[in-house]
């Protein structure tokens, strides 16, 4: 059976409620405070409640975050294949929430970030096997050089799944490069996309996307609300949509990663594959925390539902 494999940093989120950001050294109050598994956690969450069998292959540390984050992933059936990492706990993402449900995040380095060939190989990726890469696991060297090492020595047909992050486009030139000739499919929202093709409509900057990467990759855009666009065998699918009031969309975009990644895997193509990822990340908007992605049956009467009143 193809797995989806995370190779990113699964953190803490310690998540607040607040009525809008402090003005630069004021005070918010916040309404609540809850600690969360997240980070490479939500898109794991996502494709083994889609059924497709998840494996971490980042680093985890020794102390209550580890702890924390192996049990949730645990409780999924998430397989955790990396050893611990001793004498050092694995960092948190503190993350500010407005009512407009808009996050702001500050993040610290922990043990996640003490990753290595040997540790990544703990998963041991086969062809048909899906890696899902962060572009925040380049930002520092002690991730992006034994990933970026691993990723070039993965046997023909795993597939490589780049989800940029904001932190892509502020990475040097040749980081960059070799990250893209490695990536057959990109998946991001659309500033991410921009800073990449400086395209704003999410159509054309899937396409312009493409070409950035080998012959033959595939390249998604999301727009939030609006859907996404696949850009798939040369040709560029409009994908609709699903439109929610939202509460939380810390995790919306991890959503929908994981879905898309587990819908097609389990033989799914890349277009009804978001198709159903759109779904699932506008159930997934109505839900507080992270890592709360609906199952495969939710995401199927979420569909059923709105077909019959739309």
């Amino acid at each position: 059976m193809a797995r989806v494999i995370h190779t990113g940093q699964a953190l803490v989120d310690e998540v607040v409620e607040i009525p809008a950001l402090p003005w630069r050294g004021d005070n918010s109050m916040a309404a609540s405070y809850h600690r969360y598994a997240g980070g490479a956690t939500n898109i794991l969450v996502a494709s083994a409640r889609t059924g497709a069998a998840s494996v971490h292959a980042g680093a985890h540390g020794k102390g209550p975050n580890g702890d924390l984050i192996r049990a949730a992933m645990q409780e999924e059936g998430i397989q955790v294949s990396s050893p611990v990492v001793d004498d050092i706990d694995t960092g948190i993402c503190f993350v500010m929430i407005e009512p407009s449900a808009e996050r702001t995040f500050v993040t610290t380095m922990g043990a996640e970030r003490l990753i290595s060939v040997e540790s990544l190989q703990t998963s041991n990726p086969q062809p048909g096997d899906l890696v899902h890469v962060t572009g925040y696991s380049l930002v520092v060297r002690s991730t992006r050089k034994p990933l970026l090492e691993w990723l070039e020595s993965l046997p023909e047909g795993v597939i490589v799944l780049l989800d940029p992050g904001a932190a892509f486009s502020a990475l040097p030139a040749p980081v960059r490069q070799r990250m893209l000739a490695l990536t057959t499919v990109w998946t991001s929202n659309g500033d991410e996309a921009y800073q990449l093709t400086m395209e704003r409509d999410m159509k054309t900057a899937a396409a312009a996307a493409a070409e950035h990467l080998p012959d033959g990759a595939v390249a998604i855009v999301r727009d939030g609300r609006e859907g996404c666009a696949v850009h798939v065998d040369g040709q560029t699918h409009l994908v609709p949509g699903y439109p929610q009031k939202p509460v939380d969309t810390n995790g919306a975009g991890d959503c929908h990663a994981g879905v898309l990644s587990a819908e097609y895997i389990t033989g799914g193509d890349w277009v009804e594959a978001a198709r159903r990822a759109n779904a699932a990340s506008a159930l997934k908007v109505t839900r507080r925390g992270p890592a709360t992605a609906p199952t495969r049956a939710e995401v199927d009467a979420f569909l059923a539902e709105w077909e019959r009143t739309h």
